[in-house]
């Protein structure tokens, strides 16, 4: 007899002897069910004695841990050494992969979202994308963690991704492998007084880098700014309750609540507010999950800004890492987050203030519809000469986001209707 069986049938035996009642609806705390039991150690026994080819005991017991956690949701995770040193890479901005965020749908891989300036987002790989395929092989049934495994390899090698996208014909895409190194905020002026801050995901560093960018932008005169949180597949909770503190003065940012105490907890927003009473429009989509959702429905329920895009992912729970042994992980899902307002974002997401589609503004577009009095046939000419022609300045971002260009014309008008007396 193994160890292993030892061990399981000590177990057994151990139940049997503490049993009280034979239904699992009648259990006492912490009293293992016994037909469960019984079934596993007969499982395990079959395994062993019958299976084509000898699978030794540590091999079943890690299938067994992993499918323990996989049978939870789809966040909760056994982390092998490798993916326990890839989730510690990715919260603090370098990694090695494909930069894109999955999870599981209908046993498939779904994109979240893919991260900004990564082989995911210049190949056009979308949120909601569903992966049927890599290099071949099928992803359905296929663990989260094997395949995020698989995607994730040395720099310069490639591997092929079969996409089906909105119920369409699957095509693939080939993506070269990158260290993916995460620049979490970026800023720049949209017009004059009016700012630009995308936050691509939630580090470890994000809440000092938005604080600071925050204090550069309103060096000069602000008069409205976009958070961009399009795409975000979430990351670190204190790093989100930190961006949020920065746009509020007071009131709660977020609280979660889970069986044990120490994960009932409860976020508020503290007298540092750089951001002061600066207009602001929060962009979200369907790639923008968890922290980004956490800072979105903070500000939405406070009134701080108006949210405007289209409903967001819907990851409304917290995980926890906890090490283990031997540089094993383990994630956990052990909270579910609500918003100031008590909402869970639970598989609904944040529903925006304002609905805007996505959509692509055209210089076409733009020109077609321009029809101005010089284009009319004799038109009168003005009596004082042109000035001279202007260089076009390079093209802006509000010029081709439809989406971006709307945020950036209700700040205007949110600037003017508070300039007035």
């Amino acid at each position: 007899m193994t160890c292993l069986r030892g061990l399981l049938l000590c177990l057994l035996s151990l139940s049997i002897g503490m049993a009280v009642a034979q239904t699992d609806d009648s259990l006492p705390d912490g009293q293992l069910p016994l037909d469960e039991l019984r079934t596993f150690v007969e499982v395990l026994e079959r395994i062993r004695t019958a299976y084509v080819e000898p699978v030794d005991d540590a091999t079943l017991l890690e299938n067994a841990i992993r499918g323990m956690l996989e049978g939870l949701d789809p966040h909760s995770a056994y982390l092998e050494p490798e993916a326990f040193r890839g989730l510690q890479d990715s919260t603090s901005g370098q990694f090695g992969g494909l930069g894109i965020e999955v999870g599981q749908e209908d046993g498939f891989i779904k994109v979240i979202s893919p991260i900004d300036d990564t082989p995911a987002a210049r190949a056009g790989i979308e949120a909601g994308d569903l992966i049927i395929k890599l290099d071949e092989q099928p992803t359905k049934g296929m663990s989260l963690m094997d395949a995020v495994t698989k995607m994730r390899g040395e720099a310069g090698t490639s591997i092929t991704l079969t996409i089906v996208r909105d119920s369409g014909r699957p095509f693939e895409v080939e993506l070269t492998r990158a260290v993916i190194r995460v620049q979490s905020v970026r800023s720049q002026m949209l017009d004059e007084g009016y700012g630009y801050l995308r936050i691509t995901q939630f580090q470890n560093n994000t809440a000092d880098d938005v604080r600071n960018t925050l204090n550069e932008l309103k060096a000069g005169e602000l008069k409205g700014l976009v958070l961009d949180l399009r795409n975000n597949p979430g990351g670190v909770l204190q790093a989100a309750v930190g961006v949020a503190d920065s746009f509020l003065a007071e009131g709660n940012i977020v609280y979660t609540e889970g069986r044990l105490s120490n994960s009932e907890m409860r976020f508020n927003a503290t007298s540092h507010n750089p951001s002061g009473e600066v207009p602001v429009v929060v962009l979200i989509n369907g790639g923008s999950a968890s922290a980004a959702e956490i800072v979105a429905g903070a500000l939405q329920d406070h009134g701080r800004a108006v949210v405007m895009g289209t409903d967001s992912f819907g990851k409304g729970s917290v995980q926890t890492v906890l090490p283990l042994n031997n540089d094993r992980g383990l994630k956990l899902t052990t909270a579910i987050y609500f918003t100031p307002d008590g909402r869970s974002i639970q598989a609904q997401g944040i529903v925006p203030d304002i609905r805007v589609e996505r959509a692509r503004v055209t210089r076409e577009e733009e020109d077609i519809a321009a029809v101005r009095e010089s284009d009319l046939q004799g038109h009168l000419r003005r009596s004082e000469p042109s000035a001279p022609a202007v260089a076009a300045d390079r093209e802006r971002p509000q010029d081709t986001d439809y989406q971006l260009n709307q945020a950036l014309t209700l700040l205007k008008g949110l600037h003017l209707t508070r300039a007035k007396p």
